[in-house]
């Protein structure tokens, strides 16, 4: 047993560092210099800001912590750029670059390439931006056995709204929700645009879908049909729900447009048919719900008319509240799904600018 000690308390001594020993010292740092200086990639801000039709630069730059250069010249180096889906459950590929190879993917290609402004610059520029360009996207800088991330946000200028088709409410599932916004000038939003859109004023008692497959509703003004008026305002969650057999509303994302929306003055009130060819005739076509909804939120557009819209709805934009035109708020009145074949009203049309 005082053997065992002994030996114990000898390989406890020959493993503390000797203070004058400057060999020891010396090796340490040898030691810490053959790995090499550690990758940072840094993105110089979280967020950036555009809108549809836009260009946008997403920060990145990499160095090594325990130098200024930006790379050790012992590796190429490799740039990917990846989009996170809302879900975060998988990347989506952007853009990769190694040396002078060059690599975009899906809807980004021809839009996308590195900035390079500088060695250590692994920024990426997006031009021409779409809806579907919004979202996070994570800058990941490869060197050898070393990597780092880091990840920016791309936001859109744009509104939210609350969508539901002719057959009323709750009859959507996840994908033709998803399919509902597409068709009317629009994606399906996302939480966070959801969550400024209710930070903003947008209080919508009925449930919709959001991109990452969640239900959920915005309340400004607490009321008992819509969780009871003694709840805190806030954004109301469902949860997430089967994407097939489920059905609810969906809230869509537009943001602003190349071309002009406008009511067309027409002699003759018309129906559904008549205003689809009233607009042809003019050059144009009728108008889609999300189009609507970008005039009267980005361009301030106000007219007390109702008209006819794409999907067979009937709506008037109103920007400045008055008597006999949404007296006490500004909005897109929903006017209803009249029957197409003998209601009358007139027509908003769009046309797109070449």
């Amino acid at each position: 047993m005082k053997t065992l000690l002994f030996l114990v308390l000898i390989s406890v001594c020959w493993a503390e560092p000797h203070p004058g020993n400057s060999s020891l010292e010396h090796e340490r740092i040898i030691h810490i210099q053959e790995n090499g200086p550690r990758l940072l990639v840094v993105a110089e801000q979280a967020k950036t800001f555009s809108h549809r039709g836009g260009n946008v630069t997403l920060p990145c730059k990499f160095y090594h912590e325990h130098t200024s250069t930006a790379g050790s010249g012992t590796h190429k180096i490799r740039v990917k750029w990846t989009k996170l889906t809302s879900d975060y459950l998988k990347e989506v590929d952007v853009f990769v670059a190694m040396g002078h190879h060059r690599k975009s993917y899906g809807n980004y290609q021809g839009r996308v390439f590195l900035r390079e402004s500088s060695e250590n610059d692994a920024s990426l520029i997006i031009t021409n931006i779409i809806l579907e360009d919004y979202g996070r996207y994570k800058c990941e800088v490869i060197e050898g056995l070393e990597d780092d991330t880091a990840v920016v946000a791309l936001n859109l200028e744009g509104v939210v709204f609350p969508y539901s088709p002719r057959l009323g409410r709750y009859n959507l599932n996840f994908h033709e929700a998803q399919r509902s916004c597409l068709e009317q000038d629009a994606v399906i939003a996302s939480f966070d645009q959801l969550y400024d859109a209710w930070r903003s004023g947008l209080d919508w008692c009925n449930a919709g879908w959001l991109s990452d497959g969640s239900v959920q509703y915005p309340i400004t003004k607490p009321r008992e049909p819509c969780g009871g008026k003694n709840t805190m305002p806030g954004v109301r969650n469902y949860g997430f729900w089967d994407k097939d057999k489920s059905r609810y509303d969906v809230f869509c994302f537009t943001s602003n447009f190349n071309g002009r929306f406008y009511y067309l003055i027409h002699p003759t009130k018309l129906t559904y048919d008549e205003a689809v060819q009233a607009c042809l005739k003019d050059g144009a076509q009728i108008a889609k719900v999300g189009q609507i909804f970008a005039a009267w939120k980005l361009l301030g557009y106000d007219r007390c008319d109702v008209g006819w819209l794409a999907d067979g709805s009937v709506r008037y934009p109103i920007s400045r509240p008055r008597k006999r035109c949404s007296p006490n708020e500004a909005a897109v009145r929903f006017v209803g799904f009249p029957d197409k074949k003998h209601k009358l009203y007139g027509v908003y049309c769009f046309r797109t600018y070449n």
